[in-house]
């Protein structure tokens, strides 16, 4: 039985497990779900990212968490929290972030699993504020971030991508613990 630190009603959040790595190479390498992304990832990436994941949990208690279908326990992506790792005018900050298999997408998971996550920021782990932002041609998660309550904070230029990339201009996202 897996130990989760927090669920929703359909999702269990979680630490990674070395068994995750396998699936979530397979994530970052459809190319749909990396489609607001500079490139699909490679697996010797998609290691680095998660062992990143893990010593950010380590670290600081919480990180994108590992998310599991409760029904099935199957690990379907990742929710939850990281800081940023480039300058801009709103870091350093918490910034709430999903990405899931596209097996699971459509049924609402991304927004459930995020407003959960939101929750257990403001009372269990004390954030003031949380941002998130994407690229702006990825309309779906920018519906997630509204739908959880989120409020558009502006745009910005990525600074880890170049000028005329198409995913250079980035939404902002802000919400404070109310």
């Amino acid at each position: 039985m897996k130990k989760y630190l927090l669920n929703s009603p359909r999702l269990g959040f979680r630490q990674w497990e070395e068994a995750d790595l396998p699936a979530f190479i397979a994530i970052n390498q459809d190319a749909a779900v990396m489609k607001h992304f500079p490139a699909t990832l490679p697996a010797e990436a998609t290691e680095k990212l998660f062992r990143r994941f893990q010593q950010h949990f380590s670290d600081y208690g919480y990180c994108f968490f590992a998310a599991d279908r409760l029904d099935t326990g199957r690990f379907i992506g990742f929710i939850g929290f990281s800081h940023p790792r480039f300058d801009s005018f709103f870091t350093p900050c918490v910034e709430i972030g999903w990405r899931l298999a596209r097996s699971e997408w459509g049924q609402g998971l991304a927004t459930e699993g995020a407003g959960t996550c939101l929750d257990y920021g403001f009372t269990q782990l004390g954030f003031q504020e949380v941002f998130s932002f994407t690229a702006t041609t990825n309309k779906a998660s920018e519906r997630v971030m509204q739908k959880i309550g989120m409020e558009k904070a502006g745009e910005f230029g990525h600074p880890l991508l170049e000028k005329d990339s198409p995913l250079y201009r980035h939404v902002l996202y802000r919400i404070g613990k109310s």
